[in-house]
């Protein structure tokens, strides 16, 4: 495989306005050739998204979704650019899709910038103590803190989870998908999921505690 350097990312960059792992990963696929790639990238609209990324959105879709009897539900904002397209068969499709993503998966947040900086913070300070009294080196830590770092945003992130319908591709994989397929600017907004007696105890929980009581 050829190697691919930043400079040869930069200049496909600034050709498709791509992003930087689509990039990386054209240039993969063509050996790294330049041109070649532009074309990788213009076949999956991956080009064409990009440019489209900054357009406003101010249509879309509230929906919502039930699963396992009741037990867990979802709510989620997927936003377009025209009423016209949030009406189409094919962008509530997509938009259910998101909900049973969500369902399934149970995502801290839409993309890194949504994960409390705090939180971030603990795991890397999880990482760090689980490194280091396993024996690893010092100099290497920062190194193991960081791959299980971006292994944590893979798995809380949506847009960064593997499609739970398609694992070869992730969730922003296909709302780039939907944009080069409406030739609008998507993104989703927003969501919440709820689990059916998150954050309360169960009653069996308290009888038990009763019981032991009583027997002390």
């Amino acid at each position: 495989m050829a190697e691919i350097s930043a400079a040869m990312v930069k200049e496909l960059r600034e050709k498709t306005g791509a992003g930087i792992m689509d990039c990386k990963k054209a240039l993969q696929e063509k050996g790294g050739n330049v041109e070649e790639a532009v074309d990788y990238l213009r076949e999956k609209g991956l080009a064409a998204a990009a440019k489209k990324s900054g357009r406003i959105t101010s249509e879309g879709l509230v929906s919502s979704y039930i699963h396992a009897g009741g037990k867990i539900g979802v709510l989620v904002e997927v936003n377009c650019e025209t009423d016209f397209v949030a009406r189409t068969d094919e962008f509530q499709a997509f938009v259910k899709d998101i909900c049973m993503q969500i369902a399934a998966t149970n995502p801290q947040g839409v993309s890194r910038e949504d994960i409390p900086a705090e939180v971030v913070e603990r795991e890397k300070q999880i990482y760090r103590t689980q490194a280091l009294e396993s024996g690893k080196p010092e100099k290497i830590v920062d190194r193991i803190v960081s791959g299980k770092l971006e292994k944590f945003y893979q798995e809380n992130c949506l847009l960064e989870q593997p499609f739970v319908k398609d694992t070869d591709k992730t969730v922003e994989d296909l709302v780039k998908e939907m944009i080069a397929k409406t030739g609008e600017n998507i993104g989703i907004r927003r969501f919440v999921r709820f689990v059916m007696g998150e954050g309360l105890e169960k009653r069996s929980c308290d009888l038990a505690s009763e019981v032991a009581a009583q027997l002390q």
